[in-house]
């Protein structure tokens, strides 16, 4: 009789490996089946981890590019070892990969090699990387395939000259003119690092703005920011199709709305217009499971549950599609399975963006609060009045929280500067405790620091900020 398993999880990235382990932690038996060779996922192999690989060396070479003298540092001749880069890149990635591995080892989850597919209620079955197939029997199947690259139509996808964002992060030279289609997260992170290696960048987005989820003040500062560091932007404006010659390519464009079409050459264009569902052909039509039109699964219950003994997490169902939403998705699943409460408030997800300066923010925006017509308060305060930004030269953006006229509980922040991806926690941490502005108003932090920002910006809300 074949082994019977509490839990085989379709998919190694964020959702599905934390799920692995958290199951294993609270005794189940677990199987864990990833198609890639590699546990992690798009994050941890071609996407979160080796960009922040990239625009953190990036960072630094553009910093002694362009800053270290202003600060008393002279350089002698700067050059750009691109190899290296890549190299301490990829270092990175693989001891992340095996350190997941380890995790498994340490909580006894089975690791599959091979493409997972349901055949049914309990059956997942396995063409294994290493030839052959094998079917695995279990209580319950968690569905953490996680998203793939969104196309264009009539756009090849060739990872050389016309790439993804997995081949942005490989390119073998920095390319003269690159052209970025699409201006969310993933384009401006890969716009950022290339432009700071030499490229000219060019973003095309079809909204007239770039950023959409973020709020728009924030937006508008970043566009603003992102301009004087070189990137050139085409809002409110459409790609029709690319035509490659031996060594260029030209990138026929025209407005969103109608009218004049243009063209701009270049030597590579990275597609970065967002992702989608990776869950076609896995089977979910055995058990019952259905997607919409995007791919997306289907729960039954509001959150996780496909079917009886079926679940999925992550990129695969609505919500933020961000690593560490997949990482409490999987928790709180492998919890559910083991009879224990789960739960995960997508309100309370944050959000960054890795460029310099970084971009953050958690809850709703002002343009959502206006939409739902709920009455706030907005305190805000810029890093350009923080001493330990001043002192670092790094002055760059503001902090801004807004909270519920009358109650002053903080329904979201939103904030535009260096290092605020780390310092949007505070926000998380108070808004999962339903804190007002002045909680955190009251609260003593450090001097000086960055933080102090978010500080004075609730102090903001109800008009006593004490610094400049």
């Amino acid at each position: 009789m074949s082994e019977i398993y509490d839990v085989v999880i379709i998919g190694g990235g964020p959702g599905g490996y934390n799920c692995a382990i958290r199951a294993g932690q609270l005794g189940l038996k677990v199987a864990c089946v990833e198609m890639r060779g590699t546990l992690g996922g798009t994050c941890l192999n071609v996407g979160c981890i080796p960009s922040k690989a990239l625009l953190h060396a990036s960072g630094l070479y553009a910093a002694a590019k362009t800053d270290f003298a202003g600060l008393g540092i002279k350089v002698g001749k700067l050059e750009l070892d691109l190899t290296q880069m890549m190299a301490q890149k990829s270092d990175a990635v693989d001891g992340l990969t095996k350190g997941i591995e380890f995790l498994f080892k340490k909580n006894k989850v089975e690791y599959v090699k091979g493409r997972g597919k349901i055949l049914g209620k309990g059956r997942v079955e396995v063409a294994l990387a290493a030839g052959g197939t094998q079917v695995l029997e279990t209580k319950n199947i968690v569905i953490a395939t996680g998203s793939e690259p969104a196309t264009l139509p009539g756009i090849e996808i060739d990872e050389e000259r016309v790439v993804s964002n997995t081949g942005a992060l490989s390119l073998k030279a920095v390319p003269k003119k690159l052209v970025l289609i699409g201006a969310g997260v993933i384009g401006l992170e890969m716009g950022s690092v290339w432009a700071r290696l030499g490229s000219e960048v060019t973003v095309v987005e079809y909204l007239e703005r770039i950023l959409p989820p973020a709020d728009a003040e924030v937006a508008k500062e970043a566009e603003r920011t992102f301009k004087k560091q070189g990137l050139a932007f085409r809002l409110g404006t459409k790609v029709t199709g690319i035509e490659k010659t031996k060594t260029k390519l030209k990138v026929n464009i025209e407005p969103a709305k109608g009218g004049a079409s243009d063209a701009l050459d270049a030597d590579v264009v990275i597609v970065a217009i967002g992702r989608k569902p990776y869950t076609e052909g896995l089977g979910l039509e055995t058990v019952g499971g259905t997607t919409d039109k995007r791919g997306v699964v289907d729960v039954i219950d509001g959150h996780f549950k496909v079917a009886d003994g079926v679940w999925a997490v992550g990129d695969c169902i609505h919500g933020p599609m961000l690593a560490h939403k997949a990482e409490d998705d999987g928790t709180a699943v492998a919890e559910l399975i083991a009879g224990k409460a789960g739960h995960v408030d997508y309100n309370l997800v944050p959000s960054v963006v890795y460029t310099n300066p970084e971009i953050a923010w958690v809850g709703k925006n002002e343009e959502e609060l206006k939409a739902a017509g709920v009455e706030y308060v907005k305190g805000k305060f810029p890093f350009m009045a923080n001493s330990r930004a001043r002192t670092n030269h790094e002055t760059a953006g503001f902090v801004k929280i807004l909270a519920e006229k009358g109650s002053d509980r903080i329904l979201g922040a939103h904030m535009i500067g260096v290092g605020v991806g780390e310092i949007i926690a505070e926000i998380c941490v108070a808004m999962e405790f339903g804190a007002a502005s002045e909680d955190i108003a009251r609260t003593s932090h450090a001097h000086p620091t960055l933080s102090e920002a978010v500080r004075q910006a609730a102090m903001g809300v109800e008009g006593w900020t004490m610094q400049m």
